[in-house]
């Protein structure tokens, strides 16, 4: 793949006779065709591209993307970027027609899960979908973005691989140019760990500016969390949020898939009661309460849609066929999942309704 390197601009305009290549994110596939066309701001037009994505060499920081979709025939095009993270839903674009769209990505290092490897530097995109036609690319740094922190565990986080998803993975596809997601999320964490380890909440914390939000979610992994220190705990991380000016939002964690008999979810192992009882849900709705803190109660919306799809039917949304797993998500369960977030971000009017993408 063939890169350029871009300070303040990065653009490119590809041919339409990209439509008909289709898209496989992960192969590198052939470069992409079209000649010599020239992007905006006279750089070369395919120098950064090949038919299911695209390099831009810029360093850290946040950027807007703007993408033109569309070629010859219909085409239905999707975008995702650096650790498979859902960027841009499937795109529907009529034949001979253009359809423009826009949205910002942080870009960081470690590009995924604060813990893991560091990814590769700059920017990575991948275009797929179901016909995909990419007809132009424009990337520019962001000024005035509104950054949404996520604070999670392996529920939340940036999975590097399938089949795995986390809502965190998926939430950046419904906001639109304006509005950043940076998830700190990281598998195994724990509100112990997440405070204790310096590339956590060491990391994130100097980075909220005013205005920011930062989502809590963590309880999987405070199995042998007594109920005061995982109060403390959150108290702790909602205090760091708004000393540095940032609105603390905290998050009751999705539940796991374990049914009763009667097709209800089980009160202890699914509601993240722990060995010693400590009622994660009802600890974090406690503490949202008496520090007058804005909850999302994803525990009781994702009881609500798992038990109504039922035991096999709530099978597609966690990694039960595939991995014996009722805890982890698959893509399809974290986009549900993401998507009761976005929903309750507008709701609770943390987000404006312009800044989220409906479909």
């Amino acid at each position: 793949m063939r890169r350029f390197n871009i300070a303040v601009l990065a653009a490119v305009t590809l041919g339409t006779a990209l439509s008909a290549v289709p898209a496989h994110a992960g192969d590198g596939g052939p470069p992409a065709r079209g000649g010599s066309s020239v992007g905006e701001g006279g750089r070369p037009g395919l120098a950064n591209c090949t038919a299911d994505a695209c390099h831009f060499d810029v360093p850290p920081g946040t950027y807007d993307v703007r993408v033109v979709l569309g070629g010859k025939t219909a085409s239905a095009t999707s975008v995702s970027g650096e650790t498979r993270r859902a960027l841009l839903p499937e795109t529907a674009a009529p034949a001979g027609e253009r359809v423009t769209r826009t949205f910002t990505v942080n870009v960081r290092t470690p590009e995924g899960e604060p813990t893991g490897p560091d990814g590769t530097p700059g920017l990575d995109l991948r275009i797929g979908g179901s016909a995909p036609a990419l007809a132009g690319i424009k990337v520019t740094p962001a000024r005035h973005t509104r950054q949404i922190f996520l604070v999670g565990d392996s529920t939340v986080c940036d999975q590097p691989g399938d089949p795995y998803s986390g809502w965190g993975q998926q939430l950046p596809q419904y906001l639109r140019k304006g509005v950043s997601v940076a998830n700190y999320a990281d598998s195994g964490e724990s509100t112990v760990t997440f405070l204790g380890n310096p590339r956590l909440w060491a990391t994130v914390r100097p980075l909220i500016r005013p205005g920011d939000l930062v989502l809590v979610q963590l309880a999987h992994n405070d199995k042998t969390t007594d109920e005061a220190t995982y109060r403390a705990n959150l108290e702790t991380l909602v205090a760091g949020v708004r000393e540095r000016g940032g609105q603390p939002v905290l998050v009751t964690p999705i539940v796991r898939r374990w049914f009763n008999p009667d097709g209800t979810l089980n009160n202890g192992t699914a509601l993240l009661v722990n060995g010693l009882g400590v009622d994660h849900p009802a600890v974090t709705r406690s503490v949202a309460a008496e520090r007058d803190v804005p909850l999302i109660d994803l525990t009781a919306k994702t009881k609500a849609l798992v038990e109504s799809l039922g035991v096999e039917g709530s099978k597609a949304l966690y990694l039960t066929n595939e991995a014996r797993d009722n805890t982890h998500t698959s893509v399809r369960g974290a986009t549900a999942y993401a998507g009761l977030v976005r929903d309750e971000l507008v709701t609770q009017h943390l987000v404006p309704k312009g800044k989220v993408r409906v479909g």
